[in-house]
C-alpha cells in the first residue's frame, strides 16, 4: 500500500515470489487514504494472499480486516506508531537472555555499490504487544558500501505470518518485494516520469495523465525494459520502434 496505491498483494503461490500491484484508485482531496483503504481491500479476494503496507497502514483495523478476509499482513513500522516501534527496537537491541532470532543475511552488488541486508525475526513480542493476529516482528539493517563509504539504515516491521509460514529468509524476500513495488509504483512515475512536477491539475486531467504514464511504464516493462529511463531514451531516438510497441505499425 502507499500514496494513491491502496493495495499491494504478494502472491504466495507465484514462482519466485512475483508481486503484483492492484489497479490504483485516486484519493480525493477531502479523503484520507486510511478511509479509502478498507473499501478498497473489501473488493479484493485476499484468501491465501499477503498484503504489504507502508507505516501509514500499520493500523489495527486494517490488520483485522486483512486476516478476517483470509489474508496475511506485513506492515512496516515507523514513528507514527511510537510505542510499537520502541518495543521492537528494544527487543533487537537488548534481547532477553537466551532469545534466538531468525536470521537472513543476503548480499548483493549493483555496479560499484555493495548492499548487505541483515534481517532478524522474533516471536518474543507476540504475547506482549496489543496486536492480535501478530505472528512475528522483524528488524532489517541495510549496510551499503560505495566508493569506500558505508551507510547503515534500520527499519522494523510486523506480520501475521508465523515462522512456520515465513522464516527469516522468506520475510526478507517479502520485504524486498515490497520495496520493489514501492520503487516501481512510486519512484518511476514520480522521478522518471516527472509526475510530482506535473502542472496538470484541472478536473480529471491528472488521473488521465497518470493512466497514460502507467500505460507507458507497463508497455515498456512488458517489452522487457529493466530501466525505464533508458527505455524512454531508446524509443525517443527510434520512433518506428515506439510505434511498433504501440501496435500502430508492423515491426
Amino acid at each position: 500500500m502507499g500514496r494513491n496505491y491502496l493495495g499491494y498483494i504478494w502472491w504466495r503461490l507465484m514462482p519466485k515470489g512475483l508481486a503484483w500491484c492492484w489497479p490504483k484508485r485516486g484519493v480525493a482531496s477531502k479523503e484520507a487514504e486510511l478511509t479509502v483503504a478498507p473499501e478498497f481491500l473489501a473488493q479484493l479476494e485476499l484468501k491465501d494472499q499477503w498484503v504489504t503496507g507502508d507505516a501509514l497502514y500499520a493500523q489495527r483495523g486494517l490488520r483485522g480486516q486483512v486476516v478476517d478476509q483470509g489474508g496475511e499482513y506485513f506492515w512496516v513500522v515507523k514513528a507514527n506508531q511510537p510505542s510499537l516501534q520502541e518495543a521492537i527496537a528494544l527487543l533487537f537491541a537488548q534481547p532477553p537472555w537466551g532469545e534466538e532470532f531468525g536470521v537472513a543475511r543476503p548480499v548483493s552488488r549493483h555496479g560499484d555499490r555493495q548492499e548487505e541486508r541483515q534481517l532478524w525475526s522474533s516471536t518474543a513480542l507476540n504475547d506482549y504487544l496489543d496486536w492480535p493476529h501478530l505472528g512475528q516482528v522483524c528488524s532489517i539493517e541495510r549496510i551499503r558500501t560505495r566508493k569506500g563509504g558505508t551507510s547503515r539504515e534500520t527499519n522494523y516491521a510486523i506480520t501475521s505470518l508465523s515462522p512456520a509460514k515465513a522464516d527469516a529468509q522468506r520475510l526478507q524476500e517479502i520485504w524486498r518485494g515490497h520495496w520493489g513495488i514501492e520503487n516501481r509504483s512510486h519512484y518511476v512515475p514520480d522521478v522518471t516520469m516527472k509526475e510530482d512536477a506535473s502542472q496538470v491539475r484541472t478536473g480529471s486531467a491528472p488521473e488521465v495523465m497518470a493512466a497514460l504514464r502507467n500505460l507507458v511504464i507497463g508497455l515498456l516493462r512488458q517489452a522487457g525494459a529493466a530501466n525505464i529511463a533508458a527505455a524512454l531514451r531508446h524509443y525517443s531516438w527510434n520512433v518506428s520502434e515506439a510505434l511498433a510497441l504501440l501496435g500502430l505499425v508492423t515491426p
